[in-house]
């Protein structure tokens, strides 16, 4: 059973950074191509960035939002530089090969 446990959320000012760790568990984690997304209240879940072969990113966060992925600590990582109020949401980690598994959520909070 693959989990997915989310950290490194909080707030911060405009213009912070903060960076979120996924650490996954259950399968074997390089064989997985791994993704994070937000979400805001009435609003459906977007994809900010994915890692597989390549790295893929979300108009919004291009240039200032960095994904990667350390396979020796089964951890994925997003980066995230200049901060924006817009970029306050919950942020979920998704892994995918067959199946797709989503983490628990945290918090970004973007207010000065």
């Amino acid at each position: 059973q693959v989990q997915l446990v989310e950290s490194g959320g909080g707030l911060v000012q405009p213009g912070g950074s903060l960076r979120l760790s996924c650490v996954f568990s259950g399968d074997i984690f390089r064989l997985h191509a791994m993704s994070w997304y937000r979400q805001t209240p009435g609003k459906e879940r977007e994809l900010v960035a994915s890692i597989d072969i390549g790295t893929k990113y979300a108009d919004s966060v291009k240039g200032r939002f960095t994904i990667s992925r350390d396979n020796a600590k089964n951890t994925a990582y997003l980066q995230m530089n200049s901060l924006k109020p817009e970029d306050t949401a919950v942020y979920y980690c998704h892994a995918a090969r067959v199946q797709s598994y989503w983490g628990q959520g945290t918090q970004v909070t973007v207010t000065s």
